[in-house]
């Protein structure tokens, strides 16, 4: 009984494992078979075989690596290819410009002409709003206080005192290569060379509208950066002017904000000589700048991530947390400092904080060392970003406008502006407090200049001038400080200030605080070198210390070269100059030094063959 039922299990196993056999033998038949091919039918038809299949698969491999990574960009092999490329970037890049809106800022130097400096002020206009391109290229003015509501542009005539007018908005249109539409039916490009600004490589075009493409169409070069072929520079002027009308020449930049996008950041006007109504005759200088494409964004998403990333908060406090009633009015001065820094950092007229902050508060730290001076709140540095000259204070924050920190010649004569606000802040010339209530911000604005002000009256302002002058006679007595200021003669400046307020009266017109000339007091109580350096410079040119990165709003420290000897003509203190921007690639890495190029701008390289030819 037992044998039959191992038989029986025995042919079961056998019965189950049959298939497996049959497979088995039919593997080994068809390798044997395969052998045989390989040995009789010949080797390289097998040879042949087996590496279509090893292509079929490592192909089909490859196209799953493929769909994988991301396929760069063709590349264009001809000229025409790379105009295509061009045209078609450009026109896009127009239609995403319009769907942001920028602080724009253009001040204009009137120029007379100088038997020993060439050309010198002789009158200016300023300007600044925000871009509106919903109906066209129009501008939202924020510094006209009149409320009257007027374009911006449309009363500048009036300052040339001409019965020329300038087109509305036509500084701002200069961003733009031709809003009427940029292609090849209209113009004709012709290849120059290769050239880099700062680190971008370019392509160089000759651009000639045709005959009667009609007006407004550019006429000039443009710099085409060679990765994806976004225009990242153009030189020259609208065509198609009139007697009753004229364009002017413009060099307008761009800088790569985002990876693969490059916004209007600069533009540098100038005309010499320009002719109309007969006798007439129109000289200037201009620069237009653009920021605040980005406002607030970035910030407000990282706070967002911090606000849900961060761990509970737990309270170990034992002692009482009341304020006593001296604390609770300076937290309510604070709170009311905060209120309004972060209003105007919201709408772009304050920087983040950043380096050019903690440089200031490093001036401010070394008078109240010097002087035994510890107040509480702390004081807090911040800086303007538009270009007007002037400083402030609010409660416990000394601000300074970006073009008055761009103009100083030295430390001293920064030291010298801190010390004035910093008086402010030691004889306690409060803020209004009412702008603790939340409510208090919510305006336009356009309602900015007109809402805020912190204006000191004549009696705080010569109470903060003496005292300004005793922190600097005490900060004088440091054996260390001493020499550098006494050489440094901060008076100049103040001097040269003077001398040019006639020319230059928006310049020095400020928004919200004081005009400097306001510590002329100061001035006559600084030392004076009668024997002055004729190499000395009392002042510098508009924008000559600090970059606005024009999409976030960072403010950085130029790191220039040393420009050896400098003649009387080249000084040109509070002047208007051209941009020459050092161009980068927009990359996530820690950002390199920001060179300088006002002067010299960088070689052009060439030799190397044109797209498409040998």
């Amino acid at each position: 009984m037992v044998s039959m039922k191992r038989q029986l299990a025995q042919r079961s196993r056998l019965n189950s494992s049959r298939p497996n056999v049959k497979v088995s033998r039919w593997i080994i038949r068809r390798a044997c078979e395969l052998n045989s091919a390989w040995h009789t039918e010949g080797r390289e038809k097998m040879r042949k075989a087996v590496t279509f299949f090893c292509i079929v698969m490592l192909g089909g491999l490859g196209a799953v690596a493929a769909a994988a990574a991301p396929k760069p960009a063709d590349q264009p092999r001809t000229m025409d290819e790379v105009i295509d490329r061009v045209v078609t970037n450009e026109n896009r890049a127009n239609q995403q410009i319009k769907q942001y809106s920028p602080l724009v800022e253009t001040y204009i130097q009137n120029l007379r002409p100088d038997k020993e400096l060439g050309y010198v002020p002789a009158g200016d206009k300023y300007f600044l709003g925000r871009a509106d391109f919903s109906k066209g290229v129009a501008l939202v003015s924020l510094s006209d206080t009149t409320g009257k509501g007027k374009k911006i542009f449309g009363s500048i005539g009036n300052f040339f005192s001409f019965a020329m007018q300038f087109l509305p908005d036509g500084f701002l249109q200069m961003i733009f290569i031709d809003t009427n539409g940029f292609d090849k039916q209209h113009y004709k490009f012709d290849y120059v060379r290769r050239e880099f600004l700062g680190e971008v490589r370019c392509l160089v075009f000759d651009v000639t509208p045709f005959d009667k493409s009609g007006k407004g169409r550019f006429l000039g070069r443009i710099w085409v950066e060679d990765q994806d072929f976004n225009i990242v520079r153009f030189n020259g002027a609208y065509g198609g002017g009139g007697h009753s009308s004229w364009y002017f020449h413009f060099d307008s930049w761009r800088t790569n904000v985002q990876p693969g996008i490059w916004m209007p950041s600069f533009v540098y006007s100038e005309e010499k000589d320009l002719h109309y109504a007969l006798a007439k005759k129109l000289d200037f200088k201009a620069q237009t700048r653009l920021w605040g494409y980005n406002l607030g964004h970035a910030s407000q998403e990282q706070e967002l991530s911090k606000i849900l990333v961060e761990a509970p908060v737990q309270d170990d406090t034992k002692t009482a947390n009341d304020l006593s009633p001296i604390q609770a009015q300076r937290s309510w001065d604070r709170q009311a400092e905060d209120n309004v820094i972060d209003r105007l950092e919201r709408i772009g007229l304050i920087a983040p904080k950043g380096e050019v902050d903690k440089a200031l508060e490093t001036v401010v730290n070394n008078l109240e060392v010097t002087n035994n001076i510890d107040l509480d709140p702390d004081v807090r540095c911040r800086v303007m970003t538009t270009t007007t000259l002037e400083s402030y204070t609010v409660g416990h924050t000394i601000v300074l406008s970006r073009g008055l920190i761009d103009v100083l010649p030295d430390e001293a004569s920064l030291a010298t502006i801190i010390a004035h606000e910093l008086s402010h802040a030691i004889l306690g010339h409060r803020l209004d407090s009412s702008l603790a209530f939340f409510d208090q911000l919510l305006i336009e604005d356009k309602e900015t200049f007109r809402h805020f002000g912190f204006q000191r009256t004549p009696e705080e302002e010569d109470a903060a001038n003496k005292k300004a002058a005793e922190l600097l006679a005490n900060a004088l007595k440091n054996p260390q400080l001493a020499k550098s200021w006494q050489l440094a003669n901060a008076s100049l400046f103040f001097q040269a200030l003077q001398t040019r307020q006639k020319e230059i009266p928006n310049l020095i017109s400020a928004h919200l605080g004081d005009r400097v000339p306001v510590i002329g007091a100061l001035r006559t109580s600084l030392p004076t070198d009668q024997k002055q350096d004729p190499q000395m410079i009392t002042a510098l040119p508009i924008g000559g210390r600090v970059k606005l990165d024009p999409w976030n709003d960072k403010l950085d420290l130029i790191k220039s070269k040393p420009i050896g000897a400098v003649a009387e003509r080249e000084k040109m203190p509070f002047e208007v100059t051209p941009f020459m921007p050092y161009l980068t690639r927009y990359t996530t890495e820690a950002a390199k030094p920001i060179a300088a190029s006002a002067t010299t701008p960088t070689d052009p390289k060439t030799g190397e063959a044109a797209p498409g030819k040998p």
